[in-house]
């Protein structure tokens, strides 16, 4: 269930209950894809950094160990011995990234695996049984995440078939939380809008999804090659036909400023692997923009990442250190700097909380939107 606390414009704050726990809105979730931080953080660290969601993906974990063997494992949130919330996405993604290697269907997508090249079939149901194997608090329907630009024809037909997906996505995961074998019976169902960047076509399908009176809602498909603007413009036409009283999930977004921009548009969640990623790369995020950890400069800075920030890094480890670090090829220089980017993303979301439980967002988002995105 979602509580809308406190409003600012269509900047949100509120909290879903979820089988494993409250979760504050704004909130950015901690992407696990192969129920594994990228960078060697465990579930105890994600505890340190101020993770409340982990999230994880059901076409990486369906091939990799499996779910079933996941399932007997007691479930993911045993598996990884993490016990706070977590979403798994439902691979529509991955599968679409694989464009040379699928084919779909009314049924659902027949490809081949990118580890082994065998033959995998999946379809709303397969995804909603997958997922319900993993036992996550919310699980993503399946849907077809369209390519910009695409043709305005093809848009059409695809969220049509996706809106028909999201119909057995339903009807199969009541079914699965109601057997008494279900890994997390209170397992939730978030709906996705696509239609690239047709605001008329995104609108429509809004309003259709809506109807099915899910527990959640997210706007799929951005990020993959549209403009900013083209991002808000299409976020902002989208959110007058959400549903109020239900979470609103950016999926795959972003940086910094892409996050503010989306919260000042009305969403709750967000999720992207650019902090994490970036971070394994040396580039790192400060309340005064984003460094390169590599540079030279930084080869005799005894100074933290940012004296502003209270993470275990940057309270105990100088920018020389991490940067020695990285010349040196150490594991450990991928997991310091995952663990500030991370840990800098939720202190974000909770300074974007604090904001908006203020009053002062706007003045939150003038001060940061554009600073936090810029390369120093």
């Amino acid at each position: 269930m979602y509580t809308l606390k406190k409003q600012e414009g269509c900047a949100r704050r509120g909290e879903l209950e979820t089988p494993h726990g409250t979760v504050q809105t704004p909130v950015f979730m901690n992407v696990g894809t192969a129920a594994a931080i990228k960078g060697a953080l465990s579930a105890a660290d994600l505890k340190t950094i101020g993770c409340q969601v982990e999230l994880s993906n059901t076409y990486h974990l369906h091939l990799r160990p499996g779910d079933e063997l996941v399932r007997d494992m007691g479930g993911l949130h045993k598996f990884m011995t993490w016990d706070g919330p977590i979403l798994t996405d439902s691979g529509g993604f991955q599968i679409f990234s694989l464009s040379s290697l699928r084919k779909i269907s009314e049924e659902g997508v027949r490809f081949n695996s990118h580890i082994d090249g065998r033959h995998i079939f999946m379809g709303p149901e397969e995804s909603m049984r997958i997922q319900s194997n993993l036992g996550s608090d919310i699980a993503m329907a399946f849907d077809e995440c369209i390519k910009i630009p695409s043709p305005r024809e093809y848009v059409e037909k695809s969220c049509d078939r996706t809106y028909r997906w999201l119909v057995r996505c339903k009807a199969a995961l009541a079914e699965y939380n109601s057997r008494e074998d279900a890994v997390n019976p209170g397992q939730m169902l978030f709906g996705i809008n696509q239609g690239a960047v047709f605001t008329d076509i995104r609108i429509e399908h809004m309003k259709k999804i809506a109807e099915l009176d899910l527990p959640g809602y997210a706007i799929g498909g951005l990020a993959v090659g549209e403009t900013h603007q083209e991002m808000y413009d299409t976020i902002q036409a989208v959110e007058e036909f959400m549903p109020k009283d239900k979470p609103r999930y950016l999926m795959g977004v972003g940086t910094p400023g892409n996050i503010i921009e989306g919260v000042a548009r009305g969403v709750d969640f967000f999720d992207c692997v650019m902090p994490a990623r970036n971070g394994r790369h040396g580039h790192l995020f400060t309340w005064n923009g984003i460094i390169n950890i590599k540079n030279e400069k930084y080869m005799r800075d005894d100074l933290p990442i940012d004296p502003e920030c209270d993470c275990p890094v940057c309270k105990r480890y100088s920018k020389a250190y991490i940067r020695h670090l990285f010349k040196a090829n150490e594991m450990l220089a991928m997991r310091f700097a995952v663990m500030h980017n991370l840990y800098f993303y939720n202190k974000l979301m909770e300074r974007i909380r604090e904001s908006l439980e203020a009053d002062n967002f706007e003045q939150f988002r003038g001060k940061y939107s554009k600073l936090l995105d810029t390369r120093i």
